[in-house]
């Protein structure tokens, strides 16, 4: 075994056991976001990059795993296109099923294989789109939202497969932002 994978293993395994902890223990959910979010945020986590036309732009790079990208989703109180991907190192997207149904109109796909994210949230949003790159994700982000909306890059994946690191990923998001 590599060890990324046991890395990886011993990631997942924290994010259930922190997850399951919250659940036992009674915590309600708004409790807990508020408690994550009463810090400030930190550049690629949650940044708010600007608003066009009245869509907003959120840099969330830094959630390279599903549970930070979970909190990231639960957080944003306006419909979503949600701009995610990367090294998918065997996902398991249950816990954003129901997020994604509830608050999400599109998916972005920005990786070279998207073929994970399509079977999990498949039937669940108007459309799922592959990308390769930050400048067609934003435009055609873009393009599928409305006045109202927020964009967000929250990955829940490594960004190994198409830039340097989520910083390189996160700065390329803001560019294009800035671009359109």
């Amino acid at each position: 075994m590599l060890i990324q994978d046991i890395i990886n293993k011993k990631e997942k395994e924290d994010n259930y056991i922190a997850s399951l902890g919250a659940k036992l223990t009674g915590l309600r959910k708004d409790g807990i976001k508020r408690s994550l979010f009463d810090c400030n945020e930190s550049e690629h986590r949650l940044e708010y990059v600007g608003k066009v036309r009245d869509v907003e732009f959120i840099n969330d790079s830094r959630s390279t795993n599903v549970t930070s990208t979970w909190i990231a989703l639960e957080k944003m109180d306006r419909p979503l296109i949600w701009i995610a991907g990367g090294v998918d190192n065997g996902n398991d997207y249950y816990i954003l099923k129901e997020i994604v149904k509830d608050k999400v109109d599109a998916i972005i796909c920005l990786g070279k294989e998207n073929s994970r994210l399509h079977k999990s949230f498949a039937g669940m949003v108007k459309k799922i789109v592959d990308t390769t790159n930050a400048t067609d994700a934003v435009r055609l982000a873009f393009q599928l939202s409305k006045p109202g909306y927020t964009v967000i890059l929250s990955p829940a994946c490594p960004s190994f497969d198409l830039f340097e690191s989520y910083e390189d990923r996160g700065r390329q998001f803001k560019k294009a932002v800035k671009e359109l």
